[in-house]
């Protein structure tokens, strides 16, 4: 989850946040330049007390609180995902490299970061934390080797960072009023994407197909280009050719222009109705999201 994706959704419940944010411009630059020195531990100090400060209050309206609450919980399914897979007695697959390890530790330490940032900006509003008891990465059979065949576990891991990236796109407009805000956003965004990105080179070192670093068309010419049927709705609505109006493929008469072209230079938002049904595949009957 990331800080554009959380300002939007607070946005629905409180028209006001970008002009609570506003007026500490000054402070966001601040916050923003300070924040390629800082380790990542302190950014959840830095980041919480920008929206205590906003709101005046130690304590969150309800309606703010639901929407970081919604995001915590997300990144709470992230951790774990990619820290049971450092730590889980019941994974038996192999990192093919010590980079390979390496990069997943990174990641899972950024999850890490981002979660303590969310309890960090709710204070004592903060959800119950999930544990990994509450989850269910195997999603009922779906993916019933994800801990035992690392090819499977790098697929489910392409799922949730997809998923995450799509969640963030086309959201940078609504930060416009808040240039500070925005600046810091984009920062995180960059960091997301080479997750994401990251992921998919690492498909393609462990196996033979060849992934590219962003979304593409499948084999088939479909959505879904992780080869995992079970992750559609990952993808969902992510072969569209038509941005603002117009066909992209073969704009202008340049037939070189392709349907694979243009779902490639655009990558399609997710509403939280579906990041909550693909969340709630992970998370086990009775701890699942609303």
């Amino acid at each position: 989850m990331n800080i554009v994706n959380i300002l939007e959704e607070i946005e629905k419940v409180d028209a006001e946040v970008y002009e609570r944010l506003n007026p500490r411009r000054a402070a966001m630059k601040s916050f923003f330049n300070i924040g390629k020195k800082i380790s990542l531990a302190a950014m959840p100090l830095a980041l919480g007390s920008m929206f205590q400060k906003a709101y005046g209050q130690s304590t969150l309206p309800s309606g703010v609180a639901d929407v970081l609450n919604f995001a915590l919980a997300l990144e709470y399914l992230e951790y774990h995902f990619y820290n049971h897979a450092l730590l889980g007695t019941d994974v038996t697959f192999t990192y093919p490299t010590a980079a390979a390890k390496t990069a997943i530790t990174t990641i899972r330490d950024h999850e890490k970061a981002h979660v303590d940032l969310l309890v960090g900006a709710l204070g004592s509003s903060a959800r119950t934390p999930i544990a990994y008891a509450d989850t269910d990465f195997r999603a009922g059979g779906a993916f019933a080797t994800v801990y035992t065949d690392y090819n499977t576990f790098l697929a489910v891991a392409q799922g949730f960072e997809d998923t995450g990236v799509r969640a963030y796109k086309g959201q940078a407009g609504n930060l416009m009023a808040a240039p500070g805000v925005l600046q810091t956003a984009l920062q995180i965004h960059s960091v997301e994407a080479r997750h994401a990105s990251h992921i998919r080179q690492m498909r393609t070192a462990a196996g033979s197909a060849v992934y590219k670093p962003w979304v593409s068309l499948g084999a088939s010419g479909q959505a879904n280009d992780s080869g995992v049927a079970a992750v559609d709705a990952v993808y969902a609505g992510e072969d569209l050719t038509v941005q603002a109006g117009a066909n992209i493929v073969g704009i202008g008469g340049f037939s070189g222009i392709t349907k694979a072209a243009a779902v490639e230079s655009f990558d399609e938002p997710l509403d939280k109705a579906s990041v909550v049904t693909i969340a709630n595949l992970f998370l086990q009957p009775g701890k699942k999201l609303s």
